[in-house]
């Protein structure tokens, strides 16, 4: 087989080959699960689109949502190890070739396995948290099932697989890593709002969005310097599809994390201020009740018509004060 700028020619039999990467033969990764076709990863994200935009809220609309408390516990302690054992990998080949190589490490064969071996781990992963969605549905949380959240887990799925599949690369290693570490604290977060006695120790959740940011952030500024520095950088094609969905991805929670947590800090604000006026009104009411304690008494003229014609009134402060108006049958305003 041979290789010409990172596609194969004619074999000497006279037949077309496949298309390879360019940097070395990775045709080992369409014998595993998933990558040996795209139909069956098509498959998996129509059904979950399919799911979570229709059949799921009409399976859900006249039932009561599923509480799932510990197949939660259980599926986000699952996802914690998955993210730690991910994180893992990725500080491992990093230390040992640095966060942007200066050789071309998918020119040899033990770089390439264990650089697609990552990925491909990473995949599964991907694919598994799709289930965070179905999880919603069921649970009719149905106002978190946003273009934000779908549109993030679908595509991390297909970019992935056909990064995996096409051009696996050292430079999404540094990716997985900070994606991985976020995630720990995510599904923790997840693990742990499952039950409501611990809510009001879950004050962090915002601070997972500011690292979502600063991650996407990251990871453009290190595939750039892949891209510019690396003696295999990624391809153009790759470089483009990373600023687009990076991008997008910081436009998106950017703007939720502003729609989100702006409200709650103008709603906290109008809270206090409502506070404080209430706070003025009960302390104005606690002076008439003290008022009425120490006795003020209206007296009414026995023929009087009129429910506010008064003769006279008398305020006691004490037991040595006494104050006594006559009011002359005159109305109180």
């Amino acid at each position: 087989m041979e290789i010409n700028n990172g596609f194969s020619g004619i074999g000497y039999n006279g037949t077309d080959i496949r298309p390879e990467p360019i940097y070395g033969n990775t045709d080992f990764v369409d014998t595993w699960f998933l990558m040996g076709s795209p139909f069956p990863v098509a498959i998996i994200l129509a059904s979950y689109l399919l799911f979570v935009l229709k059949i799921g809220p009409m399976f859900m609309m006249r039932r009561a949502p599923y509480q799932l408390s510990n197949v939660l516990l259980l599926y986000n302690a699952v996802q914690v190890g998955v993210s730690c054992f991910l994180f893992q990998k990725c500080v491992a080949m990093i230390v040992e070739n640095g966060v942007v190589p200066k050789t071309c490490l998918m020119e040899t064969d033990y770089s390439r396995r264990s650089i697609t071996t990552a990925m491909y781990y990473y995949l599964l992963a991907k694919v598994s948290e799709l289930l965070d969605t179905v999880f919603f549905i069921l649970r009719k949380k149905n106002n978190q099932v946003t273009f934000l959240h779908v549109y993030h887990h679908a595509i991390m799925v297909f970019v992935t697989w056909i990064a995996l599949k096409y051009e696996p690369t050292f430079a999404l290693v540094f990716m997985g890593l900070l994606n991985s570490f976020v995630h720990i604290v995510m599904y923790t977060y997840y693990g742990l709002s499952a039950y409501p006695n611990l809510a009001k120790y879950l004050w962090w959740k915002k601070y997972i969005t500011r690292l979502q940011l600063l991650q996407f952030v990251l990871v453009l500024l290190h595939f750039g310097t892949a891209f510019a520095t690396s003696s295999c950088p990624p391809s153009k094609i790759m470089f483009a599809s990373m600023l687009f969905n990076g991008f997008l991805f910081i436009y998106l929670f950017g703007s939720f994390y502003i729609n989100t947590y702006n409200k709650i800090n103008k709603k906290t604000k109008i809270d206090k201020e409502s506070n404080g006026t209430n706070g003025i009104k009960e302390e104005f009411n606690e002076i008439e009740k003290e008022d009425n304690k120490n006795g003020m008494k209206i007296c009414k003229d026995e023929k009087a018509t009129d429910e506010n014609d008064y003769t006279s009134a008398a305020i006691k402060l004490n037991d040595k004060y006494c104050f006594t108006f006559n009011l002359q049958t005159k109305k109180l305003l």
